[in-house]
């Protein structure tokens, strides 16, 4: 073995393809564009959504909706969640804390009380907002229903 007769293996290497270096080569003329138009040219792109000229689909659709900016997203948390969860663990106060520590919430979220399901259990409640049936049922209950 000499060091020129060295070669790559057959097959793993290529030769680039040179475009635009006349009729000979193959490549040359056109430089494999095609004829006219905006795709032949130098610094093309495609527009997003560009339809070739038609009216595009999204300036085809009205524009609807609105997106209320002062909103406050609840958790909803009904009270048969509530029951089974003082039920479970043997709670007399149910908070953030604990909803978070049962894996109903994260920290952040704010709560609501929702009135669906029995509540049996004498409960302080502590949440963010109640409905009217939840802070009924929970005061009906003998506990109390705080806001935050």
């Amino acid at each position: 073995m000499k060091l020129h007769t060295l070669t790559p293996a057959a097959g793993s290497t290529h030769s680039r393809k040179r475009i635009g270096r006349g009729p000979g080569s193959g490549k040359g003329g056109t430089s494999t564009r095609g004829h006219k138009g905006a795709k032949q040219r130098s610094g093309y792109s495609k527009k997003i959504g560009f339809e070739g000229g038609q009216m595009p689909l999204q300036r085809r659709l009205p524009k609807f909706g609105f997106k209320n900016f002062t909103r406050v997203e609840y958790k909803a948390i009904n009270l048969s969640t509530l029951q089974a969860l003082a039920e479970a663990k043997q709670l007399e106060k149910i908070g953030i804390a604990e909803l978070a520590a049962a894996g109903f919430i994260s920290s952040k979220q704010n709560v609501k009380i929702l009135g669906n399901g029995e509540l049996t259990a004498k409960l302080a409640v502590e949440a963010h907002a109640f409905s009217k049936t939840a802070e009924a049922a929970i005061t009906a209950a003998g506990g109390t229903a705080t806001k935050l």
